[in-house]
């Protein structure tokens, strides 16, 4: 399972229209890894005079990196971390996550992180079965 809703969230999503407040949420406390290495990401684009700030370590364990896939693979999840952090958020492999200022998205140095060359480029044996 993805995240830990409370059985309040869960209500108001039976009832209608969740709050993306809550739901960010409940992300950042289902998956704090995730959530905390968007945040710094994300606080080292705001500070920086740079065109992306992205991780190249690779999470702790498997518990960790399953949290990034999760949170990276659900549309609903990056998109409510994009509004949240206010980035656009650029994923290669297991680990490596970076966050753009949203503007960005699709111009020259997004366009070429997220190429299929720079997939290749990224990749290694021992991401075969990350």
């Amino acid at each position: 399972m993805s995240l830990d809703v409370s059985p309040q969230l869960l209500a108001e999503a039976e009832n209608g229209a969740v709050r993306e407040e809550d739901f960010v949420e409940t992300v950042r406390t289902s998956l704090p890894y995730a959530y905390d290495l968007i945040d710094r990401l994300s606080t080292e684009l705001r500070a920086g005079n740079v065109e992306f700030a992205d991780n190249q370590t690779p999470p702790p364990s498997e518990r960790e990196r399953g949290q990034l896939l999760r949170a990276l693979s659900s549309d609903a999840i990056r998109g409510s971390l994009e509004r949240h952090f206010g980035v656009a958020l650029a994923f290669q492999n297991c680990h490596r996550v970076a966050v753009f200022p949203p503007e960005a998205r699709g111009g020259r140095t997004h366009l070429r992180f997220t190429s299929t060359r720079a997939q290749i480029l990224n990749q290694s044996p021992e991401f075969r079965d990350c």
